[in-house]
């Protein structure tokens, strides 16, 4: 086996133990697949392409995305372009499978975060920093080689549970902050393709307005439906749900539990370049749709866990 070959087959286990837990932790996930199989759009949910997985992360040494972009730049994935978010005091970053040495186009891309930490309120950065600060970067112990220590890492707590009163401080600051402070490296979101389902469901209007007649709830943040300028790439996403978050107890005191939001579904449609539109349907690949992310599109997508979405 080359490592090439090696690499990939490590990197399909990864990501097949990141969708599993997701799919037990976000309900909507079933839902999704069980509105489609029940309307004969797909014969199984391996029959879904991926569009992109997200991640959220913190902009502190030795936790931030230049440790956590080694896991998948380790499996041939190669960074592009960067994204920032002047007022959430983000910035990120999309990784492509299709580098000369990358997996391959079947798939997800990545999309990942990072909180400008030191952009925070002094009091914010202290509370982040009191459970983040370490000395060094747990990518560099981890054996990547191994699926199972890699899908272990990927949700375990890279620190200590905060405290209620810690996460609301953060909240009131950064919804992002805060979500990142309790959920840690979990997976954020995964995403259809739906431009790939079969027609009557391969548009994003179409398959939104299935969706919602089967209840799900969509983020209306900057409309439904979220266009980038050029038109060519349109996505949408539910509205996270809410989980019951058990918070540090502080001076022995018992745990609080408190309702928080968790991870959700987004949905995208690429389409076709005008250059490649004169191809037949069974010719058109990756590289011939709209590529990469949109600024304006991702910027209301994050707010698929803030409470001005859920607390509707």
């Amino acid at each position: 086996m080359t490592t090439s070959q090696k690499n990939t087959q490590t990197l399909d286990a990864v990501l097949s133990g990141l969708m599993r837990r997701y799919t037990e932790r976000v309900p909507d996930v079933q839902k999704v697949f069980d509105a489609m199989l029940d309307a004969d759009v797909i014969k199984s949910p391996d029959d879904i392409d991926n569009d992109h997985i997200a991640f959220r992360t913190m902009g502190v040494p030795n936790l931030g995305l230049a440790s956590f972009e080694k896991i998948f730049m380790h499996y041939g994935y190669e960074r592009r372009d960067e994204y920032n978010f002047v007022d959430k005091k983000l910035k990120a970053y999309w990784y492509s499978p299709l580098g000369k040495s990358g997996p391959g186009q079947h798939l997800p891309r990545i999309f990942a975060s990072e909180l400008r930490v030191n952009e925070l309120s002094d009091e914010a950065q202290q509370i982040i920093h009191r459970y983040t600060d370490r000395t060094s970067d747990p990518v560099d112990a981890l054996d990547l080689d191994n699926a199972d220590a890699v899908d272990q890492f990927l949700h375990q707590p890279l620190w200590t549970t905060p405290t209620l009163a810690d996460y609301q401080t953060l909240l009131k600051e950064s919804e992002y902050a805060a979500w990142v402070i309790y959920n840690r490296y979990y997976l954020n979101h995964f995403t259809i393709s739906v431009h790939n389902l079969k027609p009557g469901y391969n548009t994003i209007d179409e398959f939104v307005a299935f969706l919602q007649n089967r209840g799900l709830r969509f983020n209306s943040a900057g409309g439904i439906i979220k266009v980038s300028p050029d038109g060519n790439l349109r996505q949408a996403s539910t509205v996270a749900q809410m989980i019951d978050a058990e918070f540090a107890g502080v001076a022995g005191s018992p745990a609080d539990i408190f309702r928080i939001a968790g991870s959700y579904v987004e949905f995208a449609e690429r389409r076709i370049l005008p250059s490649f539109q004169h191809l037949p349907a069974d010719q058109i690949t990756r590289q011939h749709r709209r590529e990469g992310f949109e600024t304006g599109n991702a910027d209301k997508i994050f707010e698929s866990t803030f409470t001005t979405q859920t607390g509707k």
